[in-house]
């Protein structure tokens, strides 16, 4: 581990600065897929708000946009209102499944792979290593005094880390406006306020976690890891050292010098490059730890190591502690990626997934509310009739205006609806809703005198587009006066 603690007593402290880790660069099969995902998930975030989806000459035109002003959300052929937040409900249920999903199958697989603190990390380390220079060169040049030579390294690399952070809280700004146009408003110093401070506050999250942080976010700010512990099972694969066959561990020498003497000699040789390349600087060896991300840098190395010595790959892998017991006994090894676990999780992502996609698919793209008026609760008019208000609010999701007729049930023969400031047709009231967007408005509802009705009588209010026929409904009721 990185942290040291000294937990002595008197004049000592208690507590140690963190040393700072120096990862060696490694290729191999995993570091090839980091580097993947790394390009695939910061090319998804910087040019995603550039991508441009055709909603119709009055909508947005870009693909994925959070528009906080017509109080919408969009995400190319899907567009969200506030009344639909549940789906961002389910959107979050189905990523913490996942999240559980990947914990049963692999461990940390997220944070060595996916998680933002690690996927820009990764991006600063590589940074780092081009002014710097690998593990060895980075540690000599902070030991040397500066120079001209370090100082322009030093400042090229900040240099770089910075534009970096700039890029990431700039690409965060573009989720929640039209991006070109804010890029223009950015250089030209027309973009409101609000842009420039989250511009700041990205710059300075990604600059001061990733460029100096790293690892002890993951050790001491995340929650993950202590909860990830509780979630985990015996089944499930992490990245795992090899107690089995690696010890005791011996160099190349020694260990052929205790061959020949016919003593047991493991395949570690004890060259330490799984902890030079590790990014929080964990020795796998000593098993699971808290610093462990799972990344699998160390598999590359130390097959990599194994490979120049003629020996087996695979002394660190994805594993389990059940198996490097089975095979200490000679029996193999068993894998049950799929069991009870795994098959629940993929089953409630399926079914939320589908539920989701299902309500998305039929969903109405029109709706009413209504709202009776408190004080007074009912009207009696001169003819012995009854007048009861409401607030009535249409919705119109569609990107064109649309017109609703109003209509009300539940009432005998001869009651009247009434739209203040809306002209009727054939009776009813047809209301004009513009594109994308509410209208409210005053309804009254007239019974005329001489019909009996209860105090508490249940109506519903029903609109129906004049030229498709789409319809919304909503309950409510129609108060009077108490019969004697």
């Amino acid at each position: 581990m990185r942290v040291d603690e000294n937990v002595t007593t008197g004049s000592d402290s208690y507590y140690a600065a963190a040393k700072k880790n120096y990862p060696a660069s490694v290729s191999g099969r995993l570091r090839t897929i980091k580097w993947s995902v790394l390009i695939i998930t910061l090319g998804i975030y910087y040019f995603l708000p550039f991508i441009r989806w055709d909603r119709g000459p009055d909508a947005p035109g870009q693909a994925v946009l959070i528009d906080m002003a017509g109080r919408k959300a969009y995400f190319f052929g899907v567009e969200i209102w506030p009344q639909e937040v549940y789906y961002l409900t389910g959107l979050l249920v189905l990523a913490s499944v996942a999240l559980f999903l990947m914990n049963a199958v692999a461990g940390r697989v997220w944070c060595g792979y996916l998680c933002p603190q690690t996927v820009w990390t990764d991006l600063y380390f590589a940074v780092e290593r081009w002014f710097e220079g690998d593990r060895r060169d980075r540690i000599l040049m902070d030991r040397a005094p500066m120079s001209v030579g370090k100082f322009v390294r030093k400042a090229a690399k900040h240099i770089v880390w910075l534009l970096i952070a700039v890029g990431t809280g700039g690409a965060w700004v573009l989720y929640f406006g039209d991006a070109p146009t804010i890029i223009r408003d950015i250089f030209t110093g027309n973009a409101a306020s609000i842009v420039y401070i989250w511009i700041g506050i990205l710059t300075f999250t990604t600059y001061s976690l990733a460029g100096f942080m790293r690892e002890q976010v993951c050790l001491y700010m995340c929650p993950w890891p202590r909860i990830q512990a509780a979630l985990t099972d015996e089944w499930a694969l992490n990245v795992t050292y090899r107690t089995d066959r690696g010890e005791p561990r011996m160099s190349v020498r020694t260990g052929a010098r205790a061959k020949e003497a016919g003593a047991k000699v493991g395949d570690c040789i004890d060259c330490k490059a799984c902890v030079q390349v590790c990014p929080t600087g964990v020795d796998i060896r000593e098993g699971l730890q808290l610093g462990c991300i799972q990344c699998g840098l160390c598999i590359d190395a130390c097959d990599t190591v194994m490979a120049k010595v003629g020996r087996e790959p695979g002394l660190i892998g994805y594993d389990t502690d059940m198996n490097i017991a089975r095979r200490s006994e000679g029996k193999p090894p068993i894998f049950r990626i799929v069991r009870p676990r795994t098959v629940l999780y993929a089953a409630l992502i399926v079914i939320i997934g589908g539920i989701m996609t299902y309500t998305l698919a039929n969903r109405a793209f029109q709706g009413v509310s209504v709202l009776h008026d408190r004080n007074p609760l009912y009207v009696n008019l001169s003819d012995g009739g009854t007048r009861n208000g409401y607030t009535v609010r249409l919705i119109n999701k569609r990107p064109h205006e649309r017109h609703f007729a109003l209509t009300v049930s539940g009432l005998p023969e001869g009651f009247t609806v009434e739209a203040q400031g809306v002209a009727a047709a054939s009776g009813k009231p047809v209301i004009e809703v513009p594109a994308d967007t509410t209208r409210e408005l005053r309804v009254l509802v007239m019974v005329p005198g001489g019909v009996s009705l209860p105090e508490s009588t249940p109506i519903e209010f029903y609109i129906v587009d004049t030229d498709n026929g789409e319809k919304a409904s909503t309950s409510d009721f129609f108060k009077a006066a108490p019969t004697n």
